[in-house]
């Protein structure tokens, strides 16, 4: 099933792809659903869905965020084994987790507007898993039951800053440096550990690989995260980027994002995420 987040008649709503239209989710009261509340209809959603099938299609969409402010953003660094011969690091034993904060969320089709202290801007296309269920100490056999769906997801990174200390926080989440959807898939006979996953720059070709070059897979991944972090609905999991960030490239040919610069993620399954830089 694939759903969208958008603003639908000045109010953040959810709509569901079908007849290659996107139809608007709505509660009993006829007022547009947002992502929380599509969640919390659990075995519901699929009445929900049929019945918008029913109705009017919205016109060109005004995509939001794929997740609303609030929820935590848990990334996930140095997590796919060619990204890591590129930038010339070892294998990390456990997952390499730091965050981002709901500033940094942007939407498909927004213009990211650069730090004015950054000067060395880089792309990194991710999947994003989009929690459905709490849970603390989530087994690993169960860990997929937790997701609600997928979507794409830039982590934009600002090198200059992300090194200044050893802590990635300033490079990470500048505002705007989190564009999330356009759209989210649920997980209906999909394996999140085997999708196609890239990234375009200008219509260049620059990251091309498989989420099974994850050194830690999905359900490892919510896992390990849960020992310590209860997970909550609304939170998202940016799983890590593969091989072809401009900071793999050598020295003399890094050129970092410019105003003008516009970025595509694609991955398998899932309409592609469109930024460009303001």
């Amino acid at each position: 099933m694939l759903l969208g987040r958008l603003d639908f008649q000045g109010q953040p709503g959810m709509c569901v792809q079908g007849h290659n239209a996107w139809y608007p989710l709505l509660g009993g009261d006829g007022q547009a659903l947002d992502l929380m509340a599509v969640i919390n209809l659990g075995d519901e959603l699929a009445a929900t869905v049929k019945r918008a099938l029913t109705g009017a299609p919205i016109g060109a969409p005004h995509w939001l965020p794929a997740v609303p402010a609030g929820g935590k953003i848990i990334c996930v660094g140095t997590n796919y084994r060619r990204h890591l011969e590129e930038v010339g690091l070892p294998l990390p034993q456990e997952p390499v987790l730091f965050s981002k904060f709901s500033n940094a969320l942007a939407a498909h089709g927004e213009a990211i507007q650069l730090p004015a202290a950054a000067h060395q801007c880089d792309y990194e296309a991710e999947l994003a898993l989009i929690i459905g269920r709490s849970g603390k100490h989530i087994a690993k056999r169960d860990a997929l039951n937790h997701v609600f769906a997928i979507t794409c997801a830039n982590d934009l990174s600002a090198r200059d800053l992300q090194f200044r200390s050893s802590q990635w926080l300033l490079g990470k989440t500048p505002d705007g440096f989190c564009p999330l959807g356009p759209a989210m898939r649920t997980l209906d006979g999909i394996d999140p550990d085997n999708l196609t996953i890239s990234l375009t720059l200008n219509g260049q070709p620059r990251q091309q690989a498989n989420t099974g070059d994850m050194i830690f897979g999905c359900a490892q991944l919510i896992h390990y995260i849960s020992q310590t972090i209860t997970l909550s609905p609304g939170d998202v999991i940016l799983t890590g980027t593969p091989e072809g960030v401009i900071q793999g490239y050598p020295e003399d040919r890094r050129h970092w994002l410019q105003p003008g610069d516009e970025m595509e993620v694609m991955i398998e399954g899932l309409p592609p995420l469109r930024n460009t830089i303001a």
